[in-house]
């Protein structure tokens, strides 16, 4: 079936949203600062998008918080636990080490993107350093940061997702990584005091 108001190029897609606030545009950081990283080590959950020779994909990983570990400001490293062995992430990322990671934080709004590459790696120094109840790793994943950034909490709000649940102590928030993220661009305290109104002004 023809599909008369297809959107099949950038200019038409554009027309119809709004210009990103300029904010949006410069939030994004290439490294794995020490308030990103605090949000990633209270992180039980995450989701890693690959795209190989058969297509992408998009897995769920997950286990005590701070499973994902930042060796360096630029570097990640994911053991990969028992699971079914399609390996279909693993197999992508021989391919294609693109890759891409959403972080959630059980009570908090905000989720974390990071994109970068990735490698895999048997080094048995460092699967041995993420055993777990004996089990030892097959493999990790080293991944490469590119690219950081905050999401907003509009997503989270409208599915309810946590319901009462409350944010723990000591994860960041919002303000907090976009002053990272923005090398002081935006005040933390006053983005905080701020958010709340304006998404719950926003969020439809």
């Amino acid at each position: 079936m023809t599909d008369a108001h297809a959107i099949t190029n950038q200019e038409q897609l554009q027309a119809l949203y709004a210009t990103p606030r300029e904010l949006v545009l410069k939030k994004v950081a290439d490294r794995i600062d020490p308030r990103t990283a605090d949000f990633i080590a209270a992180s039980p959950f995450c989701l890693l998008s690959t795209f190989g020779a058969r297509g992408p994909h998009c897995t769920p990983r997950g286990d005590a918080p701070g499973f994902i570990d930042v060796l360096d400001e630029t570097t990640l490293a994911l053991p990969d636990r028992r699971g079914n062995n399609r390996i279909d992430a693993l197999r992508d990322v021989i391919d294609n080490p693109a890759v891409a990671l959403l972080f959630l934080v059980p009570g908090a709004g905000e989720t974390l993107r990071v994109a970068g590459s990735a490698r895999l790696t048997a080094d048995p120094a460092l699967r041995e350093r993420y055993t777990v109840q004996g089990q030892v790793p097959a493999t990790v994943l080293l991944i490469t940061v590119e690219e950081v950034f905050m999401q907003c909490q509009r997503a989270i709000l409208r599915s309810r997702l946590w319901g009462e649940r409350a944010k723990a102590a000591g994860v960041p928030s919002a303000g907090q990584l976009l002053q990272a993220h923005t090398k002081g661009l935006v005040d933390a305290v006053e983005y905080d005091a701020e958010a709340a109104p304006r998404v719950s002004a926003t969020l439809y």
